[in-house]
């Protein structure tokens, strides 16, 4: 039996693996926050099949997205990955994921956890969504538009309110399954 599935993955087989595995799951653990707002930041302005085909290329480029190391990292280790094919080689977003990772550090250090922070404006429960189609959703949304505000202002770069939207579907904040996919009331 083929299992009805949101029609923006349809046909990849690696989109239609992250659909059925990650996308809409709720994600409370800081280390896949951060490595979802990396590969957000990372995608403004491109597609998300562009990232999610160098995403193991971004883990082994970005220490595995451990924010700690990220937040030390020097000019030398920016050099290098500016020279690094296997990623995309944005100066501003390579230097935007620093800051981030420092302000990620100064937000678990305020709040105990990221997750404790971002989940906070949703009072720690997905919001669900009835999408018919996928085109239906929004870019950004009065929230995200929120939140994106509150991340510029705690000094994070490259977090506008479209990126933090994508966030959001991402790690399950929103739920932004089509009601006819299987995932949709598995999430």
């Amino acid at each position: 039996m083929i299992k009805q599935k949101c029609a923006w993955c349809v046909g990849d087989s690696l989109y239609e693996a992250y659909h059925d595995k990650e996308w809409g799951v709720p994600v409370y653990d800081d280390e896949t926050l951060f490595e979802f707002l990396i590969l957000e930041t990372f995608q403004a302005g491109l597609s998300w099949i562009t990232v999610l085909r160098k995403r193991e290329n971004f883990r082994k480029a970005f220490d595995n997205f451990e924010y700690k190391k990220i937040a030390k990292y020097n000019q030398e280790k920016i050099d290098i990955l500016l020279q690094d094919a296997g990623i995309i080689r944005n100066k501003l977003k390579i230097n935007a994921t620093i800051t981030n990772a420092q302000s990620f550090l100064k937000i678990q250090e305020e709040f105990g956890s990221f997750s404790e922070y971002i989940w906070g404006f949703v009072d720690g429960k997905p919001i669900k969504n009835k999408l018919k189609n996928y085109k239906d959703s929004p870019a950004n949304t009065p929230l995200s538009d929120i939140i994106s505000m509150d991340l510029k202002n705690r000094g994070f770069k490259f977090v506008g309110s479209t990126v933090v939207y994508a966030h959001m579907q991402a790690t399950g904040m929103v739920n932004d399954h089509e009601v006819s996919c299987f995932r949709y009331n598995e999430v």
